[in-house]
């Protein structure tokens, strides 16, 4: 389980706990509304929870288009792949899977991050290099 999830875990138990502290104070109806509330909460963070993956993998399709416009616009004449950060692995967890790797044909040693927040805001965040050697970057923004 990573760190953030958690943290995640306590603050919600936290909740949920004082939530059910608080039902003990009230008597009769007031009780069983609390009660119900904390369930509620529980309830919602459960799919919240098992829900967040496939919202994420949603906004990068996302993302990949907005980023696909950009560089059909920049770079008419070349050629990419892309890479996403598989977030749902292990050992991955600490990456951003926003960011969009892109890997143009002419540079296939550099993998360059663009980061996109909608349609007409995307900006390369950065590069990676494997060949150390290679010093001139051309599709560098």
């Amino acid at each position: 389980m990573h760190p953030t999830e958690l943290i995640e875990l306590m603050i919600v138990s936290g909740i949920f706990i004082v939530i059910l502290f608080v039902s003990f104070v009230f008597k009769g109806k007031r009780r069983k509304f609390v009660q119900r509330l904390a369930i509620f909460f529980l309830f919602a963070f459960g799919i919240f929870y098992f829900a967040r993956p496939y919202w994420i993998d949603n906004q990068i399709e996302k993302k990949i288009e907005y980023v696909q416009e950009h560089l059909e616009e920049r770079y008419p004449e070349e050629t990419w792949s892309y890479k996403k950060v598989p977030h749902r692995e292990a050992g991955y967890k600490h990456l951003n899977p926003y960011y969009i790797g892109v890997i143009f044909e002419a540079e296939p040693e550099v993998e360059y991050q663009y980061f996109a927040r909608n349609k007409d805001d995307i900006i390369q965040v950065g590069y990676s290099i494997k060949n150390a050697l290679q010093s001139d970057l051309l599709h560098l923004e």
